[in-house]
């Protein structure tokens, strides 16, 4: 894991000593820690290429259908979808399909297929995220707007979704047409709800907590979801894996909002406060807005409106002084509980451990 620079560890301070006896192990034994006024228990758990290693060879099958599959006649297409599909990434919502799927007791292909399905709808929404966004850095390199322009971003993003629909009409499963269809439309309605927040400091925790839902939490209940479809589990598992996988999105989104204020730029791979220069009110914020005194208020209210990083580090202060990032840190651990409590119906499996050691990894990550 290499040294993490000092400014990284802000709210998760009191955990420095846990993350690095896991650079040394890859496990972290259970230990207590202080984050703002609470107390966090943290169980052993794998780095995320562990994780992978438990579905290796299915992981590189997606990758190869990914490659394959992004070939059209048109080279601009090919070279844009190449680049952000290629630019790095977690790849978690193929990595919940195939395990999912696993945990299932499946023992066929088309798991493949419907993993790739997940990556190109959410490598679509990316590139829609970034022209509407106006973001030039994703993943540690320049998006693909800044570099190819925002018009073709957004018909490439349409390529992909278009192409993640011919590949599910080979699946031959209406119930997958049927999950995705509801999920790409409810990820729509997030980036509107999204776009109706901007710069509105009187956003609630309510709102903000529909718009994740839809815009993140969706796209990873389908994920686990479509892997259950695959291997005819009963209603009562795809419900089970459908609620992990919600609030499995939740608690990764909740994570994300409040490294925006707190990790490094090189571990990010964005710049930092992209959200508060956007006029974006996350949780972090609207905690510390409730929370603060008039003058921390008024900072905080004229940084949404305006969208300014010119009190960006006071701002990051009073979040953290305020307990906006240890509350948001401790509502992403509630939502990674309750992922972990969904997969109970699951049979006792190394893919079942895999997917509760995602939700670990949801809320201990760093970037």
């Amino acid at each position: 894991m290499g040294e993490l620079p000092g400014q990284f560890w802000g709210f998760w301070a009191p955990v420095r000593l846990v993350a690095e006896h896991a650079a040394r192990t890859q496990c972290v034994g259970q230990r207590s820690a202080i984050l703002g006024t609470m107390e966090y228990w943290f169980e052993c758990f794998m780095t995320i290429e562990k994780i992978r290693e438990l579905v290796a060879a299915d992981f590189e099958a997606v990758n190869r259908v990914v490659k394959d599959r992004l070939h059209s006649q048109v080279a601009l297409v090919d070279q844009v979808a190449s680049y952000i599909i290629h630019s790095g990434g977690k790849r978690l919502r193929p990595l919940l399909v195939l395990l999912a799927a696993r945990a299932c007791g499946y023992q066929g292909t088309r798991h493949i297929e419907g993993a790739a399905v997940i990556e190109f709808i959410h490598t679509a929404t990316l590139l829609h995220d970034d022209v509407v966004d106006g973001s030039s850095l994703r993943r540690g390199r320049e998006t693909a707007n800044e570099v190819f322009g925002n018009a073709t971003s957004v018909l490439v993003g349409d390529f992909l979704y278009s192409r993640a629909f011919q590949m599910m009409v080979t699946l031959d499963r209406m119930p997958i047409m049927s999950i995705m269809g509801e999920a790409t439309n409810a990820i729509a309605e997030g980036e509107v709800l999204q776009l109706m927040t901007a710069r509105d400091p009187d956003t609630t925790e309510t709102r903000y907590l529909d718009v994740i839902h839809r815009k993140t939490a969706r796209l990873f209940e389908a994920a686990a979801q479509v892997g259950a479809v695959i291997s005819d589990a009963t209603p009562a598992v795809e419900d089970a894996l459908a609620s992990y996988g919600n609030h499995l999105g939740t608690a990764f989104q909740l994570i994300d909002d409040a490294l925006d204020y707190q990790a490094d730029e090189s571990s990010l791979g964005k710049h930092l406060g992209d959200d508060l220069a956007e006029g974006k009110p996350t949780l972090p914020l609207i905690y510390a807005l409730q929370h603060g005194n008039d003058e921390q208020r008024a900072m905080i209210r004229h940084a949404i409106e305006h969208g300014g990083l010119e009190r960006l580090h006071e701002i990051t202060s009073a979040v953290a002084s305020l307990g906006g990032l240890a509350y948001t840190a401790r509502l992403a651990q509630s939502e990674a509980d309750q992922a972990l409590a969904a997969l109970a119906p699951l049979p006792e499996s190394s893919f079942k451990e895999g997917l509760s050691e995602l939700a670990r990894f949801a809320v201990a990550r760093k970037n």
